[in-house]
């Protein structure tokens, strides 16, 4: 059995990932649901074998030493893939992340008007946030791609791996991918600083040396794009501050609350009629009143204000699901199932 066969057919299924395990007949995600494909089972030599094909000599290693590795992978004809080798009961195990060929664009991935003001601004923090899989590389991708078309900016990109391609069009863009560009992101970042860029996007704001360097640039007079693991704004802050030691945190409040712009946290749904994914967000502007809110350490009003600023374009991730279900996009179920207050949820859109 040979990767790419096995990567076309989960194409032609509509796949978003692959998972390729020992012991397995190949499975895909196809809008939030695994599936089997309707091939042999494979063994440790298969998967030896196909991870022996797309990695160098020093991945090896690196996997050898670490049993984890972050790589990308391109097939002809078909597109590119986010791949993760990584080392399990029965042996190493692949999963793959189909990547689309072109960024879409901004207006077509069904967020609010408002996140096409995130590509106008001039500087400053912008974080999209969510759960893997959720489409973040794909919205930040596509403000990018929107900068990309209107303004003559210098953009560098540090990525693990680099995802979407860009064609330098009115920006000139560089792309650096993690291992085989720069040793991580903190040396990325730093030495960015010194290479004149108008707007930095950092893959993720994983550790404290990068989330400080991030915010600097961002203290700095430039835009810096990341993302976090976090499932709402008012997370998001606090999983920022909380990075820093407890005698530091009242001065990154403040710095905080000077530098951030906007968070955007998203999370897709699978559509009611079956075509597709949809995204709910949650939107939260800085205004003045959440600035205060962030240097005075309450985040916790940080919901209420997002619930009473719906005239500014923010809106909660309850209020963006129960729209959802009004406007037919998602299944009661799902709405209900997946709201931050359950009950609330039931409420809201009883018949």
């Amino acid at each position: 059995m040979q990767l790419d066969a096995i990567l076309h057919a989960a194409a032609d299924r509509g796949a978003s990932d692959v998972h390729l395990v020992p012991g397995h007949v190949p499975m895909v995600r196809v809008d939030t649901v695994m599936r089997a494909l309707d091939l042999p089972v494979l063994c440790g030599d298969d998967i030896d074998r196909f991870v022996t094909e797309i990695t160098s000599e020093s991945q090896r290693k690196q996997l050898a030493a670490e049993h984890d590795l972050d790589l990308s992978h391109a097939v002809e004809a078909l597109g590119r893939f986010r791949v993760n080798v990584h080392r399990q009961r029965t042996g190493l195990a692949m999963a793959m992340r189909a990547i689309r060929s072109s960024v879409p664009p901004l207006d077509a991935l069904n967020l609010p008007e408002v996140v096409q003001r995130f590509a106008m601004l001039p500087r400053g923090l912008v974080l999209v946030t969510g759960d893997t899989g959720s489409g973040k590389s794909t919205t930040l991708a596509a403000i990018i791609q929107a900068i990309n078309a209107r303004e003559r900016k210098h953009i560098i990109t540090l990525e693990d791996p680099i995802e979407y391609t860009f064609e330098s069009r009115q920006c000139l863009i560089e792309q650096r991918e993690l291992g085989a560009d720069l040793p991580t992101f903190a040396s990325g970042l730093k030495h960015a600083l010194r290479q004149d860029p108008d707007i930095i996007l950092v893959g993720e704001m994983r550790d404290l040396e990068t989330t400080a360097l991030a915010m600097t640039a961002a203290e700095t007079g430039h835009l810096v794009l990341s993302t976090l693991h976090t499932v709402s704004a008012g997370q998001t802050v606090e999983r920022i501050i909380d990075m820093y030691p407890a005698n530091q945190q009242n001065q990154i409040r403040s710095m905080l609350g000077d530098t951030l712009q906007a968070v955007l946290s998203q999370s897709l749904f699978a559509r009611a009629d079956g075509e597709g994914m949809v995204p709910a967000v949650e939107i939260l502007l800085c205004t003045p009143a959440v600035r205060n809110l962030i240097r005075e350490n309450r985040t916790f009003e940080i919901p209420n204000v997002i619930e009473t600023s719906r005239g500014l374009g923010m809106t909660t991730l309850d209020s963006s699901i129960a729209q959802l279900y009004f406007n037919g996009l998602i299944t009661r179920d799902d709405a209900v199932a997946r709201a931050v207050y359950p009950d609330a949820m039931e409420q809201a859109i009883a018949a």
